[in-house]
């Protein structure tokens, strides 16, 4: 399967008219060969010419001065020969500040909007990258909250960089299992050539619904109303207030959890694939990659999701990809807290509002250590069943870290609350315990970034603990610049993903691992922005409806986006994306376990090849033979082929190095 980006912007001209606002009348330049153009700003019509900023200097602008932009604005026109992506840059001074101020353009009515760093120099700085239409195009630098000073401006089209040459498939974690490296390995292949469908799925206790089962005391088992029985460990089992034993949670095959119910002595279950359900009935497909939750792995607060049966069944049995966060709750007053004690939800948190320490937590012999060691061990339990059953996960800790901290806030989350030099130690402690104290080695590592200012690149942690870099997407109700006041938000924020491309140096993925609105298809390739997944937060219980609600989607442009060659879905993985190589690798291995007849696909032609191999003895036989990768070909590998094409959870393997 090909999935590339339609082709547009061939080598073009620009034209660049400069102006007042009033009338636009003159064409400053223009050129054939596609290479910069620039303004001295003093020269655009109807802009005011400084030479000082009050008793402040600043020498060595171009021209006869420059604009200061206190309660006027610079205008003018671009006419743009093609419709794509364009670089704005401008020379800029700012001395208003030391914490950087906020500058804003206007492209066509929509805003646009960068922090730009204190200096008492001149500074040549990319304002970013912006979409423009084929023809005139209104640009205006407005004063806002900036009063910055600019000395020239540059308007070229955007040279976008090969996503791939930079980026790697090599796993950050040196000992990853070969389903981590496989996943990799696929990821970086589609890469900038097409963009996984993803969708988050409801924790805890949402998506209620009522069932008929119950737990019969005298037959000792849990039944429904058709006679189908489900399973309980004995430690589920509880005494009402009457003495009467009941069980407070039963399972069935597929690790659905069914809570009991006080009110009527009946189970309730929590409907996770209620989204799921909804893209297959509106869209005729199901994502490629959903996304999970661990926060049940909390000392203090916990349910119970069933989350390691539903990760294990959508990868081995529905061949779908897993992504995880961690909304980690921490006692809101920690000196109230006993370790290990549960508390009741409102008493608990994840948000910045509590007096738990990250810097504490990694001091050995505090209450915070002690707390944040048994949140790892609970976590490590479950990533161990993970692991054991060949699933890799993309793993979303300590997520959105900075949020509203370097926007000029704080920390929305506590793990953030201490600024990044703390947050990058938190991280690299919490892999460090994961993978050298439990042998946790099935996580690729994505961390949450923002492009809200410069400030924002130092809360990333380092390409050596790193693998993807994600941004989380809600501009629907806000932080919206497309013009529009209400309705789904459409745009691709390309702005920000080469604003995360240029953090990284490009030697990482960039995706949006949580959105409102999913973006649509024509500005994601328009403009190129090669985000690796999206993936819609769940729908709330009343509202907001992030999927299903038109406030959010517009179910024709999710339609076109799904049934498009851009996107994949779950049923266009590849059958062996766990297990993928790619042709330049140094680990290649040039079969797939199992595939006998070598066509890519494992199905009931490569059992039958396999099983002729044991009657006709002296026939020749490749690596793809030895199924379960011990090195022999014996009639293990027809059993463990056999089992896998039924649906049974098995794992073909490569041999180990």
């Amino acid at each position: 399967m090909s999935k590339t980006f339609r082709k547009v912007l061939s080598a073009v001209t620009a034209i660049i008219m400069m102006s007042s606002s009033v009338t636009f009348p003159s064409v400053i330049s223009a050129e054939s060969t596609g290479v910069i153009f620039e303004s001295e700003v003093e020269k655009i019509s109807g802009v005011e010419s400084w030479t000082s900023i009050y008793e402040t200097q600043l020498p060595g602008y171009s021209g006869d001065g420059f604009a200061y932009l206190t309660n006027s604005n610079i205008e003018f026109e671009v006419e743009a020969p093609e419709e794509g992506l364009y670089e704005f840059d401008v020379r800029y001074a700012q001395i208003l500040s030391a914490e950087g101020r906020l500058q804003t353009i206007v492209i066509n009515g929509s805003e646009y909007s960068k922090v730009f760093a204190f200096s008492d120099k001149w500074q040549d700085t990319e304002f970013g990258k912006f979409r423009l239409k084929k023809g005139i195009n209104k640009i205006a630098l407005i004063s806002k909250y900036g009063y910055a000073a600019f000395d020239t401006i540059t308007v070229k089209k955007a040279e976008m960089p090969d996503l791939k040459a930079t980026a790697t498939a090599v796993p950050c974690d040196k000992k990853a299992t070969k389903e981590v490296k496989g996943l990799m390995k696929y990821l970086y292949d589609i890469y900038g050539t097409g963009i996984l469908s993803g969708q988050q799925t409801i924790y805890g206790g949402g998506h209620k619904i009522n069932t008929t089962i119950r737990y019969d005391a005298s037959a000792d088992i849990c039944i429904d109303g058709s006679g189908k029985k489900y399973s309980f460990n004995e430690a589920d089992k509880d005494v009402a207030d009457d003495g009467s034993k009941f069980v407070w949670k039963c399972t069935d095959e597929n690790g659905q959890v069914y809570s009991y119910d006080s009110q009527n002595r009946n189970y309730n279950y929590c409907e996770y694939d209620r989204e799921l359900k909804y893209l297959k009935e509106t869209v005729g497909d199901m994502p490629a990659i959903q996304g999970f939750e661990f926060g049940a792995n909390c000392p203090c607060y916990q349910w119970d999701a069933g989350i390691v049966e539903r990760m294990s069944d959508w990868t081995n049995n529905k061949n779908g990809i897993c992504t995880a966060s961690w909304h980690i709750n921490v006692p809101v007053t920690l000196a109230d807290y006993t370790l290990g004690e549960p508390l009741d939800f409102s008493k608990t948190t994840y948000s910045e509002k509590c007096d738990f320490s990250p810097s504490k937590a990694m001091e050995k012999g505090t209450p915070e250590n002690d707390y944040w060691q048994l949140c790892i061990k609970n976590l490590a339990e479950q990533l161990l069943k993970l692991q054991d059953a060949g699933v890799p996960v993309i793993f979303r800790p300590l997520h959105e870290a900075d949020g509203n901290y370097s926007n000029g806030g704080v920390s929305w989350f506590w793990w953030g609350k201490e600024g990044p030099e703390v947050y990058n130690r938190l991280w690299r402690y919490l892999q460090t315990e994961l993978q050298e104290t439990y042998g946790i080695h099935n996580l690729i590592w994505e961390q949450n970034l923002y492009a809200w200012s410069d400030a924002s690149a130092e809360w990333y942690s380092g390409e050596d603990c790193v693998d993807i870099v994600g941004y989380d997407k809600y501009n629907t109700q806000y932080n919206r610049h497309d013009g529009n006041t209400s309705g789904p938000n459409l745009d691709a924020e390309s702005g920000i993903f080469w604003k995360l491309y240029d953090t990284v140096d490009g030697k990482k993925m960039v995706s949006m691992p949580e959105n409102d609105t999913i973006p649509s298809l024509d500005n994601i390739t328009i403009e190129k922005a090669g985000w690796l997944y999206f993936c819609p937060w769940y729908d709330e219980e009343s509202t907001p409806k992030f999927l299903s609600g038109k406030e959010y989607q517009d179910i024709d442009e999710l339609m076109k986006l799904y049934k498009s060659d851009y996107c994949i879905t779950l049923s266009e993985l590849p059958n062996d994306w766990k297990y993928y190589e790619l042709s330049d690798s140094s680990e290649k291995y040039d079969y797939i376990p199992g595939d006998i007849n070598g066509d890519k696909v494992i199905n009931i032609l490569d059992l039958v090849l396999l099983k002729n191999h044991f009657i006709t003895t002296d026939s020749e036989t490749t690596d793809a033979y030895d199924a379960n990768g011990d090195g022999t070909i014996n009639v293990l590998d027809l059993v463990i082929l056999r089992k896998y094409l039924i649906g049974i959870d098995v794992i073909l393997s490569y041999p180990e190095k």
